[in-house]
C-alpha cells in the first residue's frame, strides 16, 4: 500500500511500551486460546470479551499496578506510522461515503497497546486480538497479532493485511454510528443460541463488506499484491478455517464471524460494487 508521505490520523493513541495500571492478565493454556479464537477480527468487545474476563477473573488472572515503560523501535515506529495512516484514510472515505448519502460520519478512535489495556467495556489483553468498543467507540490493537496471523493460522501477511483488520474493525464502528449493533443485540436476546450465532455472522461479514467498500475507495493507494494479502488474511480467520486448526473437525452452529469463503465473498463484494447498499449481510440469514 502506499502510504509514506500521506496524512496521519491525529485519532490515535499510542500507549506500546507502557504497562501497568491495574491491567488484567490472562494466564496461558486453554482461557487464553478460547478468547483468542472468540475476538479473532474481533467484533464488538461488548457483546462477549467482558463477559468472558469478568468470569475468568479470580481463576486465571492477576492484578498489577507495577508501572513500566520504554522507547520504540525504529520497526514499531515505522509501522505506528502506517497504521495512522490507514486509520486517516478510513476517517476520510467514510467521511466522503456517509455525505453521498446525506449522513454525517462521527469518527472513531484508535488505540495501540502492548499485552493489555483497559477499556470502556472491560479489562483486554493482547489474546483477544484487534477488536472495537461501542463504549468508548475506539478500535484497540497490539500490533503483534499480526505475527500470530502468520506464524499460527498461515496468513500471508502485508501491510495490506493490517489495512485490512483495521478498516474491518472501523466498520463496527460503521455499525453502531448507524444503530445496526444495537439492533442486532436486541434481536440476539429473543433467539436461541444458532440463531444469534448467525446474527453475529451476518455482522462479522457485513464488517468484511466494509472493508471491502473502504479498499475500493482508497484503491488508488493500493499496490498490486493488496488484495491478494487481505483475501489471505479473511481466509485465516474464517471460523471454520480456524476450528478446523485448533479442534480438528468444524461446527457450523458455532460459527461467530463466518466461514473462509464468505469473509472473502463479502469483501470482495464490498470492493467490486462500491455501493454501501450492497452490504445486506442479514438478508441472507435463514
Amino acid at each position: 500500500m502506499k502510504w509514506i508521505g500521506r496524512r496521519q490520523s491525529e485519532n490515535v493513541e499510542d500507549r506500546r511500551g507502557m504497562s501497568g495500571g491495574g491491567k488484567a492478565i490472562i494466564g496461558g493454556g486453554a482461557i487464553g486460546i478460547i478468547v483468542l479464537l472468540l475476538q479473532l477480527f474481533g467484533g464488538e468487545t461488548g457483546q462477549n470479551i467482558g463477559n468472558i474476563l469478568e468470569q475468568t477473573n479470580g481463576q486465571q488472572s492477576q492484578q498489577t499496578t507495577q508501572t513500566e515503560s520504554r522507547p520504540l523501535t525504529e520497526e514499531e515506529k515505522e509501522i505506528g506510522a502506517f497504521v495512522s495512516t490507514v486509520f486517516a484514510d478510513t476517517e476520510d472515505i467514510w467521511a466522503k461515503i456517509f455525505q453521498e448519502n446525506n449522513l454525517e460520519y462521527r469518527q472513531p478512535k484508535m488505540v495501540l497497546f502492548t499485552e493489555a489495556v483497559e477499556t470502556a467495556c472491560g479489562s483486554a489483553t493482547s489474546a483477544s486480538g484487534p477488536f472495537y468498543c461501542p463504549g468508548d467507540e475506539k478500535v484497540y490493537m497490539d500490533l503483534a497479532f499480526f505475527n500470530e496471523l502468520q506464524t499460527r493460522f498461515g496468513a500471508k501477511g502485508g501491510d495490506f493485511a493490517i489495512a485490512y483488520v483495521i478498516a474491518h474493525e472501523v466498520g463496527h464502528h460503521i455499525q453502531t454510528v448507524m444503530g445496526t449493533s444495537n439492533k442486532v443485540r436486541q434481536l440476539q436476546q429473543n433467539q436461541n443460541q444458532t440463531q444469534a450465532n448467525k446474527l453475529s455472522v451476518a455482522l462479522e461479514l457485513q464488517a468484511d463488506f466494509y472493508a471491502g467498500l473502504w479498499a475500493k475507495y482508497n484503491q488508488e493507494n493500493l499496490d498490486m499484491d493488496d488484495l491478494d494479502e487481505a483475501l489471505s488474511a479473511a481466509q485465516a480467520v474464517g471460523d471454520d478455517a480456524i476450528q478446523s486448526r485448533t479442534q480438528g473437525h468444524v461446527e457450523p452452529d458455532s460459527f461467530t464471524h463466518g466461514t473462509s469463503e464468505q469473509r472473502k465473498y463479502w469483501f470482495m463484494k464490498g470492493f467490486k460494487t462500491g455501493d454501501i447498499r450492497q452490504g445486506d449481510t442479514f438478508a441472507e440469514i435463514n
